[in-house]
């Protein structure tokens, strides 16, 4: 069997691989808690910050444009089987990312200092950098749970909504979700300068 034939498969074979590999390539240091957290950190936050451009900048155009196009097939396929697949995996991914995030900074100990700017314990070895990244991911989480995705829930008929709900709907989930694609930018910017010496 071909694991290349499901996306289950296609998952599991590339975390077999992953971890044969650095179990390898690590001799002297091998796998830890640590490689893991934050192996599944950065695999989680491209999946759902991929999937956040895909929503910004793919899907609602397209869907602006079915919906001018009165001769056209219209967004139904995209609303019907596209979204809600892709709103599970955007969900999701986003609180793994958090949540993996979270328990690497916890096992390095920088997760009281990075949430409170260093006040309390140590922010991380290249200043506040951290904490401004994880404030701004956590803001973004916020907005998945809290707003998109309930919004979502009555665009897509998964929830009972009236018709004036559904445009309030539309509406909030598409600012939280333009929102998010903006504080995506320097949120990037900042997890990156933690870990590579730039400090702020």
């Amino acid at each position: 069997m071909n694991p290349l034939n499901t996306i289950k498969g296609t998952l599991t074979a590339g975390l077999v691989l992953a971890i044969v590999l650095a179990a390898v390539l690590s001799q002297h240091t091998g796998v830890n808690a640590m490689l893991l957290a934050r192996w599944l950190h950065i695999v989680a936050g491209i999946t759902w910050i991929g999937l956040l451009y895909y929503f910004n900048f793919v899907q609602v155009p397209a869907l602006a444009d079915a919906a001018a196009d009165k001769g056209g097939p219209g967004g139904g396929g995209i609303t019907k089987y596209v979204a809600p697949r892709a709103l599970l995996w955007f969900r999701w991914s986003a609180l793994v990312t958090w949540l993996s995030g979270a328990a690497y900074l916890a096992h390095v100990g920088w997760l009281a200092g990075a949430f409170t700017f260093g006040a309390i314990g140590t922010a991380g070895p290249y200043g506040n950098a951290i904490g401004y990244g994880a404030w701004l991911g956590t803001i973004m989480l916020f907005n998945v749970w809290a707003i998109i995705w309930p919004n979502q829930q009555k665009i897509l008929g998964l929830k009972p909504a009236t018709d004036e709900e559904k445009v309030v709907a539309r509406r909030r989930a598409f600012l939280a979700s333009r929102t998010n694609a903006l504080l995506s930018i320097p949120m990037l910017m900042f997890m990156a300068a933690s870990s590579h010496g730039l400090p702020f």
